[in-house]
């Protein structure tokens, strides 16, 4: 990873907790801006309207240049939005918002339990995070003789590159993102592979891309 660069939500996830009949349901995604941010806590809001709680917070940016925030949004102070933005700072990512609705169960969990409960419940939703890094991509269309196809997706990922989308006619077409840095590297190996029958044609270049880790 690039100097300066750093992880951020791939796409939006949601995981649910039972604590004593109390449902705890947390939303995480990318948030590119505050706005962004404030966007997406809205849309929770308003999906789920019978919510007793709706806990936000979010940090955008990293490291030294952030803006934080969080609200306990009714929670008894210090029990809800705080332990939620602990734990999205503890994380590694940055450009990140997390909503936590509580559905209230009839039992009391005391300020200790609420603490536990709402990070419990923004641990798990980061557990299925896919992180990403904003980077350089190409956007690319392969037409491919059906002879061909099956050794051009095994050699897609070797160069970090992500299959979209594909269409099946007398031949296949894929459409393909990859990083900039490694999409040359790809060309060679695909002209290598097909002995320069198949050429990529780029369709687009986008600077700033959400593009998931491969690990």
């Amino acid at each position: 990873m690039n100097e300066g660069s750093y992880y951020l939500p791939a796409d939006k996830v949601s995981s649910e907790i039972i604590i004593k009949n109390s449902r705890f349901l947390s939303y995480c995604t990318h948030a590119a801006t505050v706005e962004h941010a404030r966007d997406f806590i809205s849309e929770i809001k308003k999906n789920h309207p019978g919510a007793a709680h709706h806990v936000p917070a979010f940090v955008i940016g990293h490291g030294p240049s952030t803006i934080s925030h969080c609200s306990d949004n009714g929670e008894p102070s210090g029990t809800a939005g705080k332990p939620t933005l602990v734990v999205l700072q503890g994380s590694a990512l940055g450009d990140v918002v997390l909503v936590t609705v509580r559905y209230f169960g009839g039992i009391k969990l005391g300020t200790g339990g609420l603490v536990k409960a709402y990070t419990e419940s923004a641990q798990e939703v980061l557990k299925l995070v896919r992180r990403a890094i904003k980077i350089p991509t190409h956007n690319i269309l392969i037409e491919i003789p059906y002879t061909f196809l099956e050794p051009i997706r095994r050699l897609i990922p070797v160069h970090q590159g992500i299959i979209d989308d594909e269409e099946y006619s007398e031949i296949v077409v894929l459409s393909c993102t990859f990083p900039v840095d490694t999409y040359e590297d790809f060309a060679v190996g695909l002209t290598e592979l097909s002995s320069g029958t198949i050429e990529p044609v780029i369709v687009s270049t986008n600077a700033d891309s959400i593009f998931p880790v491969i690990d």
